[in-house]
C-alpha cells in the first residue's frame, strides 16, 4: 500500500530509494539521497535559481522516507527545470564527526544540474544561521531530452593521440579572439574556435575542471581560474554557458562535445574526486558536510578537523562504498549523457588512500572504475601523485590507466637546462619511459609525456623567467612551486635583446619537438604553441583575466613556432609509425624501432654527469627508412657523426627539423627538404636536428 502525506496540496508518495538523485518519471520525480546519521530531511523547492526562500517545504519522515541510509519522495507535477535542495537535521557534534546544521541548504551530491544565485554568498554558508537567499541549489533534469544525432565515442587509439590541454573559459575570453562577446569563455565560444584546433593537429582537449564548481574559493579580491573546487560531480559548470537557464547550460556543453566529435576531437575531462569546496572546518557548508560528513570525508584522529591529502583543506574518503558509487555513478553519466570520451584524474593517488590515509595495493574505487563496463573504452589518465608527498609515476594501479609523466617534465627541463648529470635520464624518456613502464607489457603510450600544463610556468615563461613572480595572487609570492627548473637565457623576464630572443625561441622548440617526436603520447597546454605568456605567474589558479587568457594577436607574433608545432604533429601522425604502432607495446616497439646511442661519435654515447649531448638512430618499423636525432644542450656547436651505408657511403639525409634554422627551415616535409650526402652533421648550440633518409635494399 502506497503511503502519502499532503504539503501544500501536494500530494507526496513515498517514493523509492533508486535511483539516487532526482529522477523524471510519468507524473513527476523521484529524489532520493543518503544521509546514514540525520533524525529529519526537508525537500526544498524553489521558485527559481534567485528565489529567497522556498515556496515548498516538503518534511521527510523516517517512516514514509526512509529505507535503510536513503531518504526518498516521488513529488508529484515536478518535471525537468525545478529547482531544488535539501535540508539534513542531526546532531551536530564536531568532536565526533557529526556536522549537522538544519539551516544550512545543501545541494544534493547527484544533482545533474546547478542553479548559482545572483546572490551567491560563500561565507553565509560557512556561518551561522539560515542562508536559504543566497545558496546554491540543484535543478532536476531529463538527461535523455537532448538530441545527440549520430554522435558516438571517436575511441581513438593513444599511438593517434596529441592532447590539447586548455581552459574552457581562458581559451575565447580574451578581446583578441575574434568571438562575438556573448560567447566569449563559453562552451559556444569554444565551437568557433574548432577550425584552429583541427588546422593544429590536435585530436583531443583536456578541459581543465567543467563540474560546477565554487567561483568564489579563492583569496579576497580574486576568483577561482581554474576550477579545482567541486561543488558537485554530475552538473557542468554554469559560469561558462550563454545562459542561466541550468537546463540550457546543459544543452550548450553537449553542444560543444558534438561539435568537437565531429570535427575529429575527443573531450577529455580533468575530473577532481580527492577534495570539495567545502575546504577545512572552517569552510561552508554546501553539501557532503551537512549530509553525512563522517562519510564523505577522511576525518583527523580528532574528528574535528579534516585529513588534507590534497592541499584544499579537506580530502574525499575514496575508499567508502557510498564515496566510491558516486565517483563511479559520475564517469559513467558523463560519458552515457554527455558522451565524453576520458578522465584526467586531479591528485590521482589520494584515491588509493584508505580512510587511514594508508596507501592501497588494490585500491577498490580505481578497481571499480577499472572493470565498470560502461568506462572500459573510455581515456583514464592519472596524475599519479597527491599533495602530501605520496609519488606514484610508474607505479599506478591498473592496466588501463595512462600517467601524466612527471619524470619526463623534470628530465626534459633539466636537461635543456643544461644541468649536470642529465643526458643519462633523457635517454629513456625519449623512448616512453621504459624504466617506469617496460614492466607488465605496458603499451607505449602509457606515459603522457609533457614539459608543462596549468599548474607552473607557461612555456614561454620556460624559457624567460627563473623565478616564479606570482605577486598578483595576493600571498607575497609564497604560493606556487620554488623548483621550475627554468632558464631566462641570460635575462630576467621580457628581453629586446635579439640574441636573448632568438635562443628562447629556440629553447621553446626544443621543448616541442622533444614532447612531440618522444615515444608515448604527447600533451601540449594552451597556447604553448605561439609562446603564451603569465608574466612570470607559475600558479595562475586565481587570475581569471589576461594573465591567463590565451592572447590570439600572439598567432601573427609568432607565427614560426605555430607552423613548426603544426609541422611537427602532421610528421608524428603521419604515415607507418603511427598506423602500425597502435596495437605494440613499449617493449615491442623498441625492438622493433632497432634504436642506436650515440655521441658526438657513433655509437660511443656520453652518459657522464658532464655530458650535455644525446644522439639516436632509430630505424622505421617497415625497415625502409632511418631516423637519426640530435640534441645539443651545450652552449657551443658540435659536430656528430652520422650513420653510413654497409659500404661506408653516405646515407642521403634529409634534414626534417633543425631548432636553430630559420622559418620555415625549421620544420620541412621529405619532399621539401634537399639531400645531403654526409657523413657528420654540425648542430648549433642549444639545438635539435631530425634527418631521415630512405633505406635502398
Amino acid at each position: 500500500m502506497t503511503r502519502t502525506q499532503r504539503t501544500r496540496s501536494v500530494a507526496v508518495v513515498s517514493g523509492n530509494p533508486f535511483p539516487l538523485g532526482a529522477h523524471v518519471a510519468p507524473g513527476g520525480t523521484n529524489f532520493s539521497i543518503y544521509s546514514k546519521r540525520a533524525e529529519r530531511l526537508e525537500l526544498l523547492l524553489f521558485a527559481d535559481a534567485d528565489a529567497r526562500t522556498p515556496e515548498q517545504v516538503i518534511p521527510l519522515d523516517a517512516r514514509r522516507h526512509r529505507t535503510f541510509h536513503y531518504w526518498h519522495a516521488f513529488v508529484p507535477g515536478v518535471r525537468a527545470g525545478q529547482v531544488y535542495g535539501y535540508r539534513a537535521h542531526g546532531p551536530n557534534r564536531p568532536e565526533d564527526g557529526l556536522r549537522f546544521d538544519g539551516a544550512k541548504v545543501l545541494l544534493d551530491p547527484y544533482g545533474r544540474a546547478l542553479a548559482m544565485p545572483r546572490g551567491y554568498d560563500r561565507t553565509a554558508a560557512a556561518g551561522a544561521g539560515d542562508n536559504a537567499a543566497t545558496a546554491p541549489r540543484s535543478v532536476v533534469v531529463d538527461p535523455t531530452r537532448y538530441d545527440w544525432a549520430d554522435d558516438a565515442p571517436l575511441r581513438r587509439p593513444f599511438a593517434r593521440t596529441v592532447i590539447y590541454e586548455m581552459h574552457v573559459r581562458g581559451f575565447t575570453r580574451h578581446p583578441s579572439s575574434g568571438v562575438a562577446d556573448e560567447l566569449r569563455g563559453t562552451y559556444l565560444g569554444v565551437i568557433e574556435k574548432i577550425p584552429y584546433l583541427v588546422d593544429l593537429g590536435i585530436t583531443a582537449v583536456e578541459l581543465l575542471p567543467v563540474f560546477a564548481f565554487d567561483p568564489y574559493d579563492a583569496p579576497a579580491g580574486h576568483d577561482n581560474y581554474w576550477g579545482y573546487s567541486p561543488l558537485g560531480f554530475f552538473a557542468p559548470h554554469p559560469g561558462y554557458a550563454t545562459s542561466r537557464d541550468p537546463l540550457k547550460v546543459l544543452d550548450e556543453f553537449r553542444d560543444m562535445v558534438k561539435a568537437l566529435h565531429r570535427a575529429g576531437i575527443e573531450v577529455i575531462l580533468d575530473v577532481v574526486f580527492n577534495h570539495t569546496a567545502e575546504g577545512d572546518e572552517r569552510g561552508p557548508t554546501l553539501c557532503f558536510r551537512g549530509l553525512e560528513n563522517r562519510t564523505y570525508y577522511m576525518l583527523a584522529q580528532d574528528r574535528s578537523r579534516y585529513v588534507d591529502y590534497s592541499g584544499t583543506g579537506n580530502t574525499l574518503n575514496a575508499s567508502h562504498a557510498v564515496v566510491r558509487r558516486l565517483i563511479v555513478d559520475s564517469l559513467r553519466y558523463w560519458v552515457e549523457h554527455m558522451h565524453v570520451d576520458g578522465f584526467r584524474f586531479d591528485l590521482a593517488s589520494i584515491l588509493t588512500r584508505d580512510a587511514d590515509g594508508r596507501p592501497l595495493a588494490r585500491p577498490p574505487v580505481l578497481f571499480d572504475i577499472e572493470t565498470d563496463p560502461v568506462l572500459a573504452g573510455v581515456k583514464l589518465i592519472a596524475e599519479a601523485w597527491d599533495a602530501a608527498g605520496l609519488y606514484q609515476v610508474g607505479t599506478f594501479f591498473g592496466d588501463n590507466w595512462k600517467e601524466w609523466n612527471g619524470r619526463f617534465r623534470d628530465d626534459v627541463r633539466g636537461f635543456l637546462r643544461g644541468d649536470r648529470d642529465t643526458a643519462r635520464h633523457l635517454a629513456p624518456r625519449l623512448l616512453g619511459s621504459p624504466d617506469l613502464y617496460e614492466h607488465e607489457g605496458r603499451e607505449a603510450e602509457q606515459s603522457i609525456n609533457f614539459v608543462t600544463c596549468h599548474d607552473g610556468f607557461t612555456l614561454n615563461d620556460l624559457v624567460s623567467y627563473e623565478h616564479k613572480h606570482n605577486e598578483a595572487n595576493g600571498e607575497a609570492n609564497r604560493d606556487g612551486a620554488d623548483d621550475n627548473r627554468s632558464w631566462n637565457c641570460g635575462v630576467e623576464g621580457p628581453s629586446d635583446d635579439p640574441g636573448v630572443n632568438a635562443l628562447r625561441n629556440r629553447q621553446v622548440k626544443n621543448f616541442l619537438a622533444l614532447t612531440l617526436f618522444a615515444i608515448g603520447a604527447p600533451m601540449l597546454t594552451m597556447g604553448d604553441e605561439v609562446r603564451r605568456t603569465q608574466r612570470g605567474n607559475n600558479n595562475a589558479y586565481c587570475q581569471d583575466n589576461e594573465i591567463s587568457w590565451f592572447d590570439w594577436e600572439l598567432l601573427e607574433r609568432h607565427p614560426d613556432v605555430l607552423r613548426f608545432v603544426r609541422e611537427l604533429i602532421r610528421m608524428r601522425l603521419a604515415g607507418e609509425a603511427a598506423a602500425t604502432t597502435a596495437e605494440l607495446n613499449l617493449a615491442q616497439r623498441l625492438r622493433q624501432h632497432q634504436v642506436r646511442w650515440h655521441g658526438v661519435e657513433l655509437d660511443r654515447p656520453d652518459w657522464g654527469p658532464d655530458s650535455h649531448t644525446v644522439s639516436f638512430t632509430a630505424q622505421s618499423l617497415g625497415g625502409d627508412a632511418l631516423y637519426h636525432f640530435v640534441v645539443n644542450a651545450w652552449q657551443e656547436p658540435l659536430e656528430f657523426r652520422l650513420p653510413l651505408r654497409a659500404d661506408r657511403s653516405p646515407h642521403p639525409w634529409r634534414r626534417l627539423v633543425d631548432t636553430a634554422a630559420a622559418s620555415p627551415g625549421d620544420a620541412r616535409r621529405p619532399s621539401e627538404a634537399p639531400v645531403e650526402a654526409i657523413a657528420s652533421v654540425r648542430v648549433a648550440p642549444h639545438s635539435l636536428v631530425m634527418l631521415w633518409a630512405e633505406v635502398r635494399t
